[in-house]
């Protein structure tokens, strides 16, 4: 990176999607924060090198832009002296943009490695890249800041509703000191407050995208779902269009789930106690944003920040019909990588998880098989924790 002034903090987001996009617009407002972004966009890098800014178009109609100060496809150009990297890609994706990094980060301060969201086991997919490299604080994000939707890239990215508190942790290896670290970093970035988990299994564990994206799936092109063998003929959005059946999996996934946090937390003398039910969580998150928080259904489907964010859907063979996308995050991230982790963790608690189970065993198959999923890289010695130092 190019020098800068002493309390310059050096931003660099891997990741030209919507929220590495969102992300670099919003810390190009704060004062003394150099931002980068490592992309292998090419139409991304072009329109940066010709000068073009972005702009976040926000839910009250106003927007806000910034160029980055950088962009590009070269590892060392974009992290070589940044002081915190936010890899905001799918979980897919992750093992390779961290080995592309790994060997052009700094080695003579800390440089804290993190996942926005966190999920899917980050932490230990970093270890296993960057477990040699003491000064790399390895942490995540429970979740995405704010959504976003409607990106065209190096142009412009919507930003849809915002989280009121932002919950981080650390890879268990990590000192109090370097949790304290992280916390004032990304209190320059956010306006949010940033509160530090106890546990990274606190994100590990959080029900988000993996049950949410496949129980909606499975209610409506699942063997009971009304879409079952048949293509759309129109596009439909996640949240507001998720059917009753959806909803039902759902909640019967998300019991599972806390049925496994209990057994996890028994078992390892950890507190998951902030690993709510899904339901609760979303209302904490969005608060007065749902219209009507009464049930899970109703949730999803009066949610503001959930709005127009569309299923992914694409072309079917027979024209003016659309299917979904195999090989999009929902499969791909979310269920390879999501789901197969809270499988297998169930399987090594013998914890019950019919739900969780069918769907998953309803997905791969639908997605032709796993290529590659967390398993690659969970811990063989798990749920027996290692002991840092």
């Amino acid at each position: 990176m190019s020098a800068a002034g002493e309390g310059t903090l050096r931003v660099a987001i891997c990741g030209g999607g919507r929220t590495g996009h969102l992300n670099a617009v919003l810390f190009g407002q704060q004062p003394d924060v150099e931002v980068r972004m490592l992309t292998g966009n090419e139409g991304l890098v072009e329109r940066h090198r010709q000068g073009g800014v972005i702009r976040a178009l926000l839910p009250d109609g106003s927007e806000l832009a910034a160029r980055p100060a950088g962009v590009g496809s070269d590892p060392a150009m974009i992290v070589g002296d940044a002081d915190i990297v936010l890899i905001t890609q799918p979980a897919n994706a992750r093992l390779e943009v961290l080995r592309q990094i790994a060997p052009h980060l700094a080695t003579d301060k800390p440089v804290f490695v993190g996942a926005i969201p966190g999920f899917c086991g980050f932490d230990w997919l970093a270890e296993h890249v960057l477990g040699g490299r003491d000064n790399v604080v390895i942490w995540g994000m429970k979740d995405v800041p704010h959504t976003a939707f409607e990106l065209v890239p190096g142009r412009s990215i919507r930003m849809g509703g915002a989280k009121s508190l932002l919950h981080v942790a650390t890879h268990d290896r990590q000192s109090a000191q370097a949790g304290r670290q992280l916390q004032g970093h990304l209190a320059r970035l956010y306006e949010a407050p940033v509160e530090l988990l106890k546990s990274y299994l606190e994100i590990t564990l959080t029900p988000g995208n993996p049950i949410m994206h496949s129980s909606v799936i499975y209610g409506l092109i699942g063997p009971y779902g009304q879409w079952s063998g048949r293509a759309f003929t129109d596009p439909l959005c996640w949240w507001s269009d998720c059917p009753e059946i959806g909803a039902y999996f759902l909640e019967r996934c998300d019991a599972e789930s806390q049925a496994l946090c209990k057994s996890i937390e028994d078992r390892l003398k950890v507190d998951l106690s902030s690993v709510r039910p899904l339901k609760d969580e979303i209302v904490d998150a969005y608060g007065d944003q749902i219209a009507d928080p009464h049930t899970m259904l109703s949730v999803l489907r009066t949610n503001r920040a959930y709005a127009g964010i569309r299923a992914p859907l694409v072309e079917a063979e027979k024209p003016g019909r659309l299917v979904m996308d195999r090989s999009s995050r929902a499969f791909q991230e979310d269920i390879a990588f999501g789901l197969a982790l809270l499988v297998e963790m169930g399987r090594r608690m013998a914890v019950s998880l019919p739900h969780i189970e069918e769907i998953f065993a309803w997905s791969v198959a639908y997605m032709g098989g796993l290529k590659a999923s967390s398993l690659d890289y969970f811990p063989a010695h798990w749920p027996v924790e290692e002991s840092w130092s």
